[in-house]
């Protein structure tokens, strides 16, 4: 299944007893967002305690840690999700950071049957799909995976790779805090030696959408030639990169989810601005 849906295509699905929406908005008041406007048919995601792990030591797994299979399984069953339904991801943040983290959590249970609402919910009611309040029963569904079945990588291999011609590194990050100029979230600025910089933005047109498959390829098919691993500050928009590979027709990539958070709280090799 192509890996997003546009607002559009969106708009004439008729809701169906397969069909999971899941709002993922991340943010602090994502709650009260949710009951305030939400597509019809909707399930609130609740980050803090369905996909992340709070951690107060973020030097052993970054900010935002993958909750437990046990855990992921227990949330994907009380909403609903089966081995056939169909899943519906959205955000409220038109660049779908939080809905690519999702994404790929899901492909990564084993589900094939995931997508995007490209451009988030603004892009749906641009379409005149309204957003509402609503209650509904959600009868539990029965899926259920052993292990995460998309590559992932520790710092262990993120250091070997560091070391390794034949292994490329993305920092999806902004410019600034890649360059170590300014860093609003993590005790040290700057990135991990050896590399690259390619903003998750560059993922996107100008209205927040992403770009074609076609745009996407060209963009990154000539890295396939070596292993990538792709990070961010904390795992969550290094998904969205992970995510534009798969609209480009592309293999996935493997994830860093420690990302900069854990890597810059250990004594390891960065690149500052000052070096």
């Amino acid at each position: 299944m192509f890996p997003l849906i546009s607002a559009k295509q969106l708009s004439k699905i008729n809701l169906n007893h397969n069909m999971v929406m899941l709002d993922a908005t991340y943010a602090a008041n994502s709650l009260e967002l949710f009951q305030q406007n939400h597509l019809p048919g909707a399930q609130y995601v609740d980050w803090e305690k369905d996909l992340s792990v709070h951690n107060p030591n973020p030097a052993n797994g970054g900010r935002h840690p993958l909750v437990s299979v046990k855990k992921f399984n227990s949330f994907l069953q009380k909403s609903g999700i089966s081995s056939n339904s169909h899943i519906i991801v959205y955000d409220q943040n038109d660049s779908s950071m939080a809905a690519a983290r999702l994404w790929w959590m899901l492909r990564a249970a084993g589900l094939k049957n995931v997508q995007v609402l490209d451009g988030g919910l603004s892009a749906a009611i641009k379409e005149g799909m309204d957003g509402f309040t609503d209650k509904q029963v959600i009868k539990p569904g029965n899926y259920a995976f052993e292990s995460w079945q998309l590559p992932l990588v520790e710092m262990s291999d993120v250091q070997k790779a560091v070391e390794n011609e034949d292994k490329i590194i993305i920092d999806v990050r902004a410019p600034v805090r890649f360059h170590g100029l300014n860093e609003p979230i993590d005790q040290i600025a700057g990135h991990i030696p050896t590399a690259i910089n390619i903003p998750f933005v560059e993922n996107l047109n100008e209205n927040k959408t992403f770009k074609s498959p076609e745009e996407l390829k060209k963009m990154y098919s000539k890295l396939q030639e070596k292993d990538i691993i792709v990070h961010c500050g904390s795992g969550i928009t290094a998904c969205h990169t992970l995510l534009a590979f798969a609209v480009a027709g592309l293999e996935i990539p493997a994830l860093y989810n420690g990302s900069w958070s854990e890597w810059s709280r250990n004594n390891n090799k960065m690149i500052t601005a000052d070096n």
